[in-house]
């Protein structure tokens, strides 16, 4: 695996990357509401590729991305650097835990694309999401959610929890399974560098990732899902299978 970059180079994309944060909030606040919903989805899948050329994250997409909605995505969750390399592939409308608002400067953009917040702790919070959910996806609307709930390290899978699938059951719009890994260029390996578990703090994780020397963020697609008669539950189970069997060790191009 290849040695971090210096600090002065993470310090330079970090410079970087704040400039581009204050042109994303410029954008957002001057020029998004004059925009159609495929303009502005435009405007995110180029700002957020900007943004990863800038911190030196490479973006590596398999299968086939969506191409309109009504879909919801379903992937499996690592970082903070989720969304951004998601909406890199492909923007779509997340629910989020309604920390996130809260996030200095980064919420603002998060909440300005268009994301949905949740209380995860509450069970008529998770009804109320639901419901807006539906609204988007009859809305023809792609949204996006992490139905483990929290971080995981990018081994195992935790269970998917199923009540927001419900939204795509009560509207029968498909569900497109979506594997997420952060490797190493070099040695094809798992990174740990954008890893945001247990006490790790978000500007900690940001500061590895702007070090990683040479981080693929490798997005899978696989088929899109129908509900075929299942409940929430059940379906939730076969989707954590189906984005696990798109987890199989790969190795990055030319590596």
């Amino acid at each position: 695996m290849s040695a971090p970059r210096s600090r002065w180079v993470a310090l330079w994309r970090a410079l970087r990357a704040v400039l581009h944060v204050l042109r994303g909030l410029w954008i957002i606040r001057r020029e998004f509401d004059r925009l159609t919903n495929s303009q502005r989805a435009l405007v995110v899948r180029e700002w957020s590729r900007q943004m990863l050329r800038i911190m030196g994250v490479r973006l590596v997409v398999s299968g086939t991305p969506p191409v309109r909605g009504p879909l919801l995505l379903v992937a499996n969750h690592i970082s903070w650097l989720d969304i951004l390399v998601m909406d890199a592939a492909h923007p779509a409308r997340f629910v989020s835990k309604a920390d996130v608002k809260h996030w200095p400067v980064l919420g603002t953009l998060i909440t300005g694309a268009g994301t949905l917040y949740i209380e995860r702790e509450s069970r008529r919070d998770a009804m109320r999401v639901v419901h807006q959910m539906a609204a988007a996806l009859l809305g023809d609307d792609t949204l996006a959610v992490f139905p483990e709930g929290t971080t995981g390290d990018g081994g195992e899978l935790l269970p998917f929890h199923a009540n927001l699938i419900q939204a795509a059951i009560a509207t029968e719009a498909p569900v497109l399974p979506v594997a997420l890994q952060y490797l190493d260029g070099d040695s094809g390996s798992r990174s740990a560098a954008p890893l945001f578990l247990g006490d790790t703090t978000l500007v900690q994780s940001i500061w590895t990732t702007l070090r990683a020397p040479d981080l693929h963020a490798m997005v899978t697609y696989g088929e899109p899902q129908e509900a075929a008669g299942r409940d929430r539950r059940a379906w939730a189970g076969d989707l954590r299978q189906a984005v696990g069997a798109l987890l199989e060790p790969r190795s990055t191009p030319g590596s």
